[in-house]
């Protein structure tokens, strides 16, 4: 399988060049990401554990999907991509925006939109980016996170803390 190639873009997410993945990330250049929260019929949030094959922050708790946007995508094409590829949800509608990240040290130098579905599950998770998922509860995931921090994504800590549930 060949390298992702990403959209590398400018302070105002503008396009200024294309990088594969790892240059990316070993340059710290700006890129673009997305991430979906799934929530259920009695509220809960579906959070998946990441892989411990993922290059980055790996084994930790993260949105239901998340992930690169794809040179020449854009974040709405990515976040539905996300959902198929990791849990095996094809959606038919779009997805609710909630908001954009600017990029920084927390989302890893990535412009972030976060999106929000509905869906009871159950879901297929692919196990190369996931080792498990679970539903919780909103305010036991606001806990878990103030205990203990070191067991999530520090991109999920920073859109926790800007969601309103």
């Amino acid at each position: 399988m060949s390298e992702e190639i990403f959209d590398v873009v400018n302070e105002r997410d503008e396009v200024i060049d294309r990088k594969p993945r790892r240059e990316v990330h070993r340059l710290g250049l700006l890129h673009r990401a997305t991430h979906v929260l799934v929530f259920n019929s009695r509220g809960e949030v579906f959070l998946q554990k990441r892989s411990m094959k993922k290059d980055r922050q790996p084994g930790v708790w993260d949105s239901s999907a998340s992930g690169h946007v794809d040179s020449g995508e854009d974040y709405d094409t990515s976040a539905a991509r996300e959902l198929r590829e990791e849990i095996g949800l094809s959606v038919t509608h779009p997805l609710e925006r909630l908001f954009k990240i600017d990029a920084c040290e927390a989302t890893d130098g990535e412009f972030v939109w976060v999106y929000r579905c509905h869906h009871d599950g159950p879901f297929e998770l692919n196990p190369d980016e996931i080792d498990r998922g679970d539903w919780f509860a909103p305010e036991k995931v606001t806990r878990w996170m103030t205990e203990r921090p070191q067991d999530f994504a520090s991109a999920l800590l920073f859109i926790w803390r800007s969601l309103s549930l």
